[in-house]
């Protein structure tokens, strides 16, 4: 999840059992149902001739927080380059710390984790995102958007060698983009895609805080570890960088890196806000997390001596 600090924001996972990327998800009394392409019919009232003033608000907000950090040198679009060198053991150490550490308790909202390592979360089966978007948001966006999500799928199933692709057909990860104005609608559809999620964490749908740009939540079905629906929400009032920033990150971390580490680098996993999207980093570790000798529900001790033969290979 992306989150604000005043004028610096960070790379953050919320953690819930059955709920959030980042947790030991368990698979709940009642099976969640397979996510509807379109979100279900309500009583609509008449749409507004624009955006409501705080939309527009929330959007000069992120406007300035944007300008802030491109001022400092930060959002970064370039992968890193000569300046960010890595090693095969800045690769170990960064995908220990993201794909083994959970960043919130589960269940519990925002609360900071203080647990030791979990196993291995990741998809199986064919990952289908779905594109969805509020009542509110304007066609232009919508066009954007869809393209972006897609081109990013397909980079996606090629770092991972998984079926990544974008489908209206049964999606199992929903991407909604959504507006202030839409918080009926994200509630119903969160509930829809994920029935067991926790009220802790349905609040954060319903009730976004303005420090939060974006977050993703995940949970297996077959095994606790072993994921196959998530959902990930990103606000129409950010950026046109910072929306797509959040479909870099968010998807990225619902397929199963779910922690944020300060020494990675050049990464989106990192609360630093120096890279926006995807690097060659966050590529190798991706591509290490998809390799068939890594399983769910494996542990660290046994997957590190798999890990350090991959990245020794692979590191630049």
């Amino acid at each position: 999840m992306r989150y604000l600090r005043p004028f610096k924001f960070g790379a953050a996972m919320l953690a819930g059992a059955f709920a959030l990327v980042g947790c030991d998800a368990v698979e709940p009394e009642t099976p969640p149902t397979k996510p509807q392409a379109r979100p279900n019919a309500m009583v609509r009232a008449p749409l507004p001739d624009g955006p409501s003033e705080a939309s527009q608000n929330l959007a000069r907000y992120y406007t300035r927080v944007e300008n802030d950090l491109v001022a400092q040198g930060l959002m970064r679009r370039d992968g890193g380059g000569v300046d960010t060198p890595f090693t095969d053991t800045d690769l170990l150490r960064n995908f220990i710390r993201i794909g083994f550490f959970e960043e919130y308790q589960r269940d519990k909202g925002l609360l900071p984790s203080e647990s030791g390592p979990v196993a291995i979360k990741k998809w199986t089966g064919p990952v289908r995102i779905g594109v969805e978007f509020g009542r509110n948001v304007p066609d232009a966006i919508k066009s954007t958007e869809r393209a972006r999500v897609a081109a990013y799928a397909n980079r996606l199933a090629r770092i991972t060698g998984h079926p990544i692709s974008v489908s209206d057909a049964s999606p199992n990860f929903v991407v909604m983009f959504m507006s202030n104005e839409d918080a009926a609608q994200s509630r119903a559809r969160a509930l829809e895609v994920i029935p067991a999620i926790a009220k802790s964490n349905l609040a954060i749908v319903t009730n976004l805080p303005r420090s939060t740009q974006c977050f993703v939540i995940s949970a297996g079905i077959r095994s606790e570890n072993d994921l196959g629906v998530a959902l990930a929400y990103i606000r129409t009032e950010l950026t046109d960088l910072q929306r797509l920033a959040c479909i870099h990150e968010e998807i990225a971390q619902g397929l199963g890196l779910t922690n944020d580490s300060p020494r990675a680098r050049p990464s989106i996993f990192n609360d630093d806000e120096e890279f926006a999207l995807l690097t060659t980093h966050d590529e190798m570790l991706l591509e290490a997390l998809y390799n068939p000798a890594l399983t769910p529900g494996m542990g660290l001790e046994e997957a590190r001596p798999i890990l350090r033969r991959l990245f020794e290979r692979g590191a630049s």
